[in-house]
Order: C-alpha cells, then structure tokens, then sequence
C-alpha cells in the first residue's frame, strides 16, 4: 500500500529480457534503501514492484507479463527517470491517498499549458476508467496522487505546483506522453457493492451502468 506521495526520482539502469519477461535495475538516487529488504515493494512509476536484489546503489525488479501489457514499463529504456515510492508504514502519515500500485490502466497526456508558477496538464484516461474519476477526486497518475480538478468526457485536467514538478518526473510530461493511472480504489469497490448478489454473476460485464441502476431501483 501507498500514499502516492513521491519520495524520489530514479533512473532505469537496464532492462533485461528474462524468461519472457523482464527484469529492470534501477537506481534509485535519494530514495532511503536502509529499511528495505528483500520482498519488500517499492512503486515504481505507480507500480507496485518486489525488490528481489539490492546491489548497493537501487533496487533490482522482475516484471511479470501481465504488468508489462497493463502499464508502461514495458516501454522503459536504460536513462529513463521513473517515480519511486515505498511501501506505507502503520506509523506513516496519509499525506496522498490510498494507492495500491496496481495500474488500471494507460492514459495519454493531451495538452500542457502554464498557469503563473504551475503547470497545467489534461490527461486522457480510457474510456471504461472515465467513470471512476470525478472533479475534486483523487486519481493516481505514475505514481503520483493528485486532484482532479476539471473533468470532460475521458479528459480530466490537473494543476501541478511547483514542489511537485521538482519532486517527479512530471516536468519531462509533453503531450502524447504515456502515464500509467490507478483510480481511486473506494470507487472501484463502491462499483463491485452496487451489484450485490449479482457480483457472482459471470456473465456480469462492463460494471454498473444505468440500466442496472434504473432494474435495481436507484434511479426513478
């Protein structure tokens, strides 16, 4: 589990083809590495990665194909900077919001503008993820808990300060930039609620929509 609150900047050392899938090495500059040890989990740009080695300088990580296929590490080269968070502690402050590191799935950075100090974004979401992101809500993007603060069809807009510009990777954002999005995950379990028995339904595609609403009697 994580807050989405970005402790540091690293940069992807190699990515190794293994077995069919990947491994990355990543040094992880002034990430704190002296608490963690080996099965311990570190997002990595919004992904939820196992340390499985620890060289000295960062981390090493294998990822699976189901990851590669859900996110965009499957584009990462050796020089890329990616996000680096670790994992929730108990005693830790909530700074961002839940975040479990699992991507939904792959947005488009569309347009970027300044506004005085900040930098102004709208991001593309897919269209069955729309529905999970709402004006004033929270909404991970590569690992970075923000608020949504306009939102138009799958298009949803984002105010950047300037803390978090210098704290991320978000400064190297141009449109047409790839982002992996994790939605607020009380909206996701909100959704599988609402469907009560039905949940178990196999033939239960494509969530809530206003027909269940309307057939459930939550709309009149």
């Amino acid at each position: 589990m994580f807050t989405g609150i970005i402790e540091a900047v690293g940069t992807i050392r190699a990515v190794e083809p293994k077995g069919g899938d990947v491994r990355l090495r990543i040094a992880t500059g002034k990430l704190d590495l002296g608490d963690v040890k080996l099965g311990d989990s570190i997002a990595t740009n919004g992904v939820c990665l196992t340390v499985v080695d620890l060289p000295g300088d960062g981390f090493v990580a294998d990822v699976s194909t189901e990851t590669l296929t859900r996110s965009t590490l499957e584009g990462l080269k050796a020089g890329t900077t990616v996000n680096l968070e670790k994992a929730l502690q108990p005693q830790s402050r909530l700074g961002g919001h839940i975040v479990s590191g699992h991507v939904d799935g792959i947005g488009e950075v569309v347009w970027r503008d300044a506004s005085a100090r900040a930098v102004l974004f709208r991001v593309r979401a897919p269209q069955e993820l729309a529905k999970y992101i709402a004006e004033k809500g929270s909404v991970t993007v590569d690992g970075i808990s923000l608020t949504v603060n306009g939102v138009h069809g799958a298009d949803f807009d984002l105010t950047i300060v300037p803390h978090t510009v210098q704290e991320t990777n978000i400064g190297s954002w141009q449109p047409g930039t790839k982002v992996n999005l994790e939605v607020d995950v009380i909206a996701r379990y909100l959704e599988r609620l609402l469907l009560g028995e039905k949940a178990a339904d196999a033939a239960q595609k494509g969530g809530i929509t206003l027909g269940f609403l309307a057939e459930n009697g939550f709309l009149k």
